[in-house]
């Protein structure tokens, strides 16, 4: 209250500053706070992963990453072309490329919230007061009202909630890019691989076809000799029955054909008639057939699958310190300018222009733990992509380890199928000359043949599983992916993203 002075006491002008500080205090220090929730994942570090017992004895190359175009090798020149073939028309890509579509726009989005927005507005009304709303009571009154303003408003990313949301959203978005590329890699190694199957079951056909002749032959001869009184029934009802499970096997084979080139069109991205129009593969040479030095030292930047882990580690890490500044006041900054008039001439005149100033200041007092069970939930899906990179890094080291070890023993074993292939050739051949010196029958001979088919028939496969597990481990190596080099981004992709590995893995996640 005031003296009769009319000045205030000294303990009024002390007092009125010093509320106004407490309150504030109050409001500070009541406001809702995220203490006691902090994240708990942690990532792997490469140095507590080892597979030197794995990779024990292993090929070492210093330089064998696969290429980016890591198909060549295989020494088909067909098979790039039905490579672009499916990276074009597959509709594996055009789903990655409308989730990459997404993404982009939601860092488009993310970036608006950081920006001032500006409105206009025009209007034009007329109106007639009517008797009975006249107070003078005379009504039949026409009046006509124009106006014309702009509004502004911009919230002041005082804690830099705003731009760490847009960092996260372009994190998100950098990491759907990445999956473009691991969608491209596995749609080319699966069409490589179902290529590989082709030519293998190919050499198998022919196989099949050869002792099914070799099966009829054996028939032939026993009919001649059980009709000559050499041989009995029991003899030609074998050779006969030998006949039918080679049909058998040989329709078999053609039907594992038909199957691969189904497959083959369907992976194109086209009707299953697409893969009938497809030339018999050549034969195949392995991708890769040694092991880099530096695993698994640069395996989480060669692998598109890793890398997209981590940067959605990223992504939430700048999610959480977009939600702990919820928790701090917000400043807003609002004005508008414009005319308002009933009469026409006077419309831009100074007696009709209207303005306002308006900061504001929000703080969050009490929110039934809103903030706190979001900041919760967006520390809980921090956690989950720490464990999904741990989880993918871990396995990828595993897989590359089964990969090269399968690789490798399967090389040993092909050279042991090459040498009894080997040694069926000469036996046969030493039959054939034997029966041309007659000095042993044409059953011998075919007899002889039956364990080379069965050796080819070995190899074939064995060949052929040789090549599509060195194409696993090109895909388990990265596919000649590498975010240490200027990958192109996709189109709408955003480079400006924030590099995980010089922002780190978990910056200032305390808001401290």
């Amino acid at each position: 209250m005031k003296t009769d002075s009319g000045q205030w006491p000294r303990w009024g002008r002390g007092v009125r500053p010093g509320a106004a500080g407490l309150l504030l205090t109050a409001m500070i220090t009541g406001c809702a706070g995220y203490e006691g929730i902090e994240p708990q994942g942690e990532m792997v570090s490469l140095n507590q992963l080892s597979a030197l017992q794995a990779v024990r004895g292993v090929t070492i190359s210093s330089a064998n990453w696969p290429d980016r175009q890591w198909w060549n090798v295989l020494g088909d020149p067909h098979l790039e072309a039905l490579i672009q073939e499916a990276l074009a028309d597959s509709p594996d890509m055009d789903v990655a490329q409308a989730r990459l579509r997404s993404a982009n726009a939601a860092v488009g989005q993310a970036g608006a919230e950081r920006l001032p927005t500006v409105d206009g507005s025009a209007e034009l009304s007329r109106s007639r007061v009517s008797e009975v709303d006249d107070p003078q009571g005379q009504g039949n009154i026409y009046s006509t009202t124009r106006g014309l303003s702009s509004n502004f408003s911009y919230d002041v990313d005082l804690w830099g909630g705003r731009r760490a949301a847009w960092s996260a959203a372009l994190g998100e978005a950098r990491a759907t890019e990445i999956d473009l590329h691991e969608a491209a890699l596995t749609l080319s190694v699966n069409v490589a691989r179902a290529y590989v199957q082709l030519a293998g079951d190919y050499a198998l056909l022919d196989i099949a076809r050869q002792e099914l002749e070799r099966a009829q032959a054996i028939d032939t001869t026993n009919q001649q000799l059980q009709q000559a009184g050499l041989s009995d029934q029991s003899v030609r009802l074998q050779s006969r029955s030998s006949v039918s499970s080679a049909r058998q096997s040989l329709e078999s084979a053609e039907q594992a054909v038909r199957s691969d080139r189904i497959s083959l069109g369907i992976l194109l991205g086209k009707g299953p008639d697409r893969g009938f129009d497809i030339e018999r593969p050549q034969s195949l040479s392995p991708a890769l057939l040694s092991l880099p030095s530096v695993v698994p030292a640069e395996l989480v930047g060669r692998r598109p699958d890793v890398v997209a882990a981590r940067w959605r580690v990223e992504a939430q890490t700048q999610q959480i310190k977009a939600d702990k500044a919820q928790f701090y006041p917000n400043l807003n900054l609002s004005a508008m300018a414009g005319f308002s008039s009933r009469l026409g001439s006077y419309f831009f005149a100074e007696p009709a222009k209207s303005w306002s100033v308006s900061p504001a200041l929000s703080l969050p007092i009490f929110e039934g733990g809103r903030l706190r069970a979001n900041l919760d939930s967006t520390e809980a899906d921090y956690d989950l992509a720490v464990a999904q990179y741990n989880q993918t890094v871990i396995s990828a080291l595993g897989t590359v380890a089964d990969t090269i070890t399968s690789v490798q023993s399967l090389d040993r074993q092909r050279q042991s199928l090459v040498q009894a292939r080997d040694n069926a050739q000469q036996a046969f051949d030493l039959a054939l000359e034997r029966f041309q010196a007659g000095i042993t029958n044409y059953l011998q001979v075919l007899s002889t043949q039956q364990q080379l088919l069965s050796a080819q028939q070995s190899l074939a496969s064995l060949n052929s599983q040789l090549v599509d597990t060195s194409i696993q481990l090109v895909q388990a190596l990265g596919g000649g992916f590498d975010d240490r080099l200027d990958v192109p981004h996709a189109s709408g992709g955003y480079p400006q993203a924030p590099n995980p590995q010089t922002t780190g893995p978990s910056p200032d996640l305390t808001g401290s």
